[in-house]
């Protein structure tokens, strides 16, 4: 297939779904990131995977739209094969990426959910937005449904940072040769001081293990890393 001279942001179905599911996170997520603080001042355990989304089902957490225009940038720009996304919600980022894949006219897109209605709302709005031939919503456990997907060209992050290694880890084996990792929100307050932010970061940071990376300090901080295989 061949790319076209387009931009599928500027596309009047596209845009309708971003901006509406954008305005829907802005309206349902300050209550759940209050209740999100109030629970972990008292927390002394990690939270389990079915934990968060637990926690999170009122919510539709994803990146800010700045960082789904980065994110349709670098993957024009890029141009993968393969992309998995950890933490899809309702599908923000997953829109934008889907955007840019059909623009470059190849690739496919597989996000990961473990809340059901979530994985139908993001599948949902893939199809009313034109996108569902660039995606796939699997649900369950990141760390087990991405795990299946081989030769991936791009790992976005962008669900809870405890687990960002253990999604990491799984992936890792089935990337191709210099695929690129983004890690969202390992700069925001409540993360700085996670075990697992700390774990992810140092991992990453050690080319021992076959990354070179590179943190970025915006009002959510996040990690861009390639896969340049171990020395």
């Amino acid at each position: 297939m061949t790319s076209t001279a387009r931009n599928s942001l500027l596309d009047p179905k596209v845009r309708t779904v971003i901006d509406r599911v954008w305005a829907m996170q802005a309206e349902l997520n300050p209550p759940t990131v209050a209740k999100l603080m109030a629970d972990m001042a008292q927390r002394e355990t990690p939270y389990t995977h079915r934990e968060i989304v637990e926690i999170f089902v009122p919510g539709s957490f994803s990146c800010p739209p700045e960082t789904g225009r980065s994110l349709y940038a670098l993957v024009r720009a890029i141009r993968p094969k393969v992309v998995v996304e950890f933490g899809t919600a309702h599908g923000f980022s997953t829109l934008h990426i889907a955007a840019a894949l059909r623009d470059n006219g190849e690739g496919r897109i597989y996000g990961s959910e473990m809340h059901a209605p979530k994985a139908k709302a993001a599948r949902d709005h893939l199809a009313e937005a034109g996108l569902g031939d660039w995606a796939e919503v699997l649900e369950g456990d990141a760390s087990e449904s991405l795990a299946a997907v081989s030769n991936v060209d791009l790992l976005y992050l962008d669900g809870w940072v405890d687990h960002y290694l253990d999604v990491l880890q799984a992936v890792e084996r089935n990337f191709r040769p210099g695929a690129f990792i983004q890690a969202d929100d390992v700069g925001l307050d409540w993360s700085k001081t996670r075990e697992g932010t700390k774990a992810y970061l140092a991992y990453v940071g050690d080319p021992g293990n076959g990354y070179s990376s590179v943190t970025f300090s915006d009002y959510q901080g996040f990690v861009q890393s390639s896969f340049v295989g171990r020395p």
